[in-house]
């Protein structure tokens, strides 16, 4: 079985890029990032913390000189991005795959015209993989976590299921649990602690317990 999967968030700084690297080596799947804003590149970030040797690291589709919202950054770039500059590259077609987004579902790629712009969850639906989703625990995030998923659940878009990053709060993750599994079918796959340094080792200890 193939596993492809993009990596969102119910925010920005939720961490991704450490889920991400954790998915890659539990999968030793191939990873890319569409659009990268700003350095570090989270591409380096994620190729120092895995260990296996079959994952690749695919070249961005934009890399972005300014760390802000993919849209902000492009026109400091004078570059325009819309949705048909992105296909899954075809070194993807057969391997498992980890697609990491910018920032929240609703992180704008393009400036709006007409009234509208595009944002990742447009990306998301273009792409045509199943999501996962962070939910990093912090006072309200009850409530971001809720509306992103009530939006994938409107979009009809597969979740796979959702990613607790975080110091634990039981109250808060029942609620958000309930959600999934009951209004959009899905479930929790890990649930990663607040952690003061990442490491190889640690992301191979988090990717040995995830359930897919």
């Amino acid at each position: 079985m193939i596993h492809q999967y993009f990596i969102s968030a119910i925010g920005t700084d939720s961490g991704k890029t450490f889920i991400s690297a954790i998915l890659v080596e539990a999968l030793h799947a191939n990873y890319w990032k569409p659009i990268q804003a700003g350095l570090p590149r989270d591409t380096d970030g994620v190729k120092k913390l895995v260990s296996n040797t079959e994952s690749h690291f695919l070249k961005e589709r934009f890399c972005l000189t300014a760390p802000m919202s993919p849209h902000a950054a492009a026109k400091i770039d004078n570059i325009n991005i819309s949705l048909s500059d992105f296909e899954l590259p075809n070194k993807t077609k057969d391997k498992n795959l980890i697609v990491e987004g910018a920032g929240g579902l609703f992180v704008p790629i393009n400036e709006a015209k007409n009234g509208k712009a595009d944002y990742i969850i447009d990306l998301i639906e273009k792409l045509e993989l199943p999501l996962i989703l962070v939910c990093n625990l912090y006072l309200g995030s009850i409530n971001h976590s809720i509306l992103s998923l009530e939006a994938i659940k409107n979009r009809n878009i597969k979740l796979k299921g959702i990613i607790f990053n975080g110091e634990s709060n039981l109250a808060s993750e029942q609620i958000i649990e309930n959600y999934v599994i009951h209004q959009l079918g899905s479930k929790v796959l890990l649930r990663v602690k607040q952690e003061q340094e990442i490491t190889k080792e640690l992301v191979k200890k988090y990717a040995s317990k995830i359930v897919f």
